[in-house]
């Protein structure tokens, strides 16, 4: 079977105190995920006094960069993405790829915000802790 790339189709939050809603993404742009979990560092050093292997690992954060829509009048998406980035708590989160694959975690967005009034647009990484699950 083929390697199927291309959109993500939408993003869907939700969070215990500002609520659940959806957000959408601009259509054949890059998206970038790292699904988290355990990484080992790579040090070409990483060896004791006898040539065995020092293993260092640990742990890193999922994320998902995507450059998410941005309507103004009446989903207000960055008000509620900046509403979300200043809370301490978390909101559960779906990413769903046009192929049919439908990811989840509990993270929150991360970064600048920054809404660019011309293309109503801006830059969104979510992120958080453990992994990014494939669900769907």
């Amino acid at each position: 079977m083929a390697s199927i790339g291309g959109d993500i189709t939408e993003l869907t939050f939700n969070h215990p105190t500002i609520g659940s809603g959806t957000l959408f993404v601009k259509a054949s742009e890059d998206s970038t995920f790292d699904l988290g979990g355990l990484r080992s560092n790579d040090d070409a050093n990483g060896v004791d006094g006898g040539g065995n292997t020092i293993r260092q690992m640990n742990h890193v954060r999922w994320f998902v960069e995507v450059t998410a829509s941005w309507d103004m009048n009446t989903r207000k998406d960055l008000e509620k993405v900046t509403a979300m980035a200043a809370d301490p708590v978390e909101a559960e989160w779906t990413v769903s790829h046009i192929n049919g694959v439908t990811y989840g975690g509990t993270g929150s967005p991360v970064g600048d915000l920054n809404g660019n009034g011309n293309t109503a647009t801006f830059p969104l990484k979510i992120s958080g802790g453990g992994v990014l699950k494939q669900i769907a």
